[in-house]
């Protein structure tokens, strides 16, 4: 025990060196051997139409009394409400947002340029609608309509509608499935023609979930495209997968 006690160290040192020897001995005889799996990417992919339209548009209204700009705006917006009614649209899918309001000045200048008065030109009043529907047709339907208002006295700026997908958590678990079934496949395939069969899975990564217009040549995005301009789109996401070969 004494023995022990006093050799202590370079017993540990012996043993560790022993350790160490047979562990680069086994990497030496595994050198150069193949390493028995396969790695593949397997892709889940998508095409489906948007369930819900996001609409936004604007109008404005201008008065040198801001209670007056005011009046006009409210008249508008009460004819706004009615001919989208008069469409398909019911209230609770529109929101008016409130009402920006900018002073206006028109500046008189000197013959070298410079701002000798600046006179007061009134209020300017711009009000913003966002329509969000379920009803797809009708939405995109009215936001090519909007000449009618025109007709009426309002000077409405309609942007282009954005379409978005109300399922996109289930889409993207069907896409994983898809996509993991699709690897299993051909990892399935490569072993079987070397010779051999498909072992344990030993990892599984995901690749980014795309969501780009259908039948484009849209670029995809290293974090991920999102578009939401086209009403067809097509939702894509590799998986790789690394199995063991028997």
């Amino acid at each position: 025990m004494n023995f022990i006690k006093q050799h202590f160290a370079t017993i540990l040192i012996a043993v560790a060196i022993v350790f160490t020897g047979a562990i680069l001995g086994k990497s030496y005889l595994s050198k150069g051997k193949p390493d028995d799996t396969v790695s593949v990417i397997g892709l889940g992919e998508k095409s489906f139409d948007s369930d819900l339209i996001v609409w936004r548009a604007s109008f404005s209204r201008k008065s040198f009394e801001l209670k007056d700009a005011y009046a006009l705006l409210n008249a508008d917006i009460r004819k706004v409400k009615t001919y989208l009614k008069s469409q398909g649209i019911s209230e609770e899918e529109m929101v008016f947002e409130a009402a920006d309001i900018t002073k206006e000045w028109s500046r008189v200048y000197d013959e070298e340029g410079n701002v000798r008065q600046s006179i007061f030109d009134g209020y300017a009043l711009e009000q913003s609608i966002k329509v969000s529907s379920k009803k797809v047709n009708i939405v995109e339907r009215t936001s090519r309509q909007v000449s009618e208002l025109i007709d009426a006295g309002i000077e409405l700026n309609s942007e282009a509608p954005e379409y978005f997908y109300t399922k996109l958590a289930q889409l993207k678990l069907n896409m994983i499935e898809a996509a993991t079934k699709d690897a299993h496949e051909r990892a399935a395939k490569i072993a079987e023609n070397g010779g051999g069969s498909l072992g344990k899975l030993k990892t599984a990564d995901m690749g980014v979930f795309q969501i780009t217009a259908e039948n484009s040549s849209e670029e995809y995005e290293w974090g991920g495209s999102f578009n939401t301009s086209s009403r067809r789109k097509t939702a894509s996401v590799t998986i790789r997968l690394n199995y063991a070969i028997d």
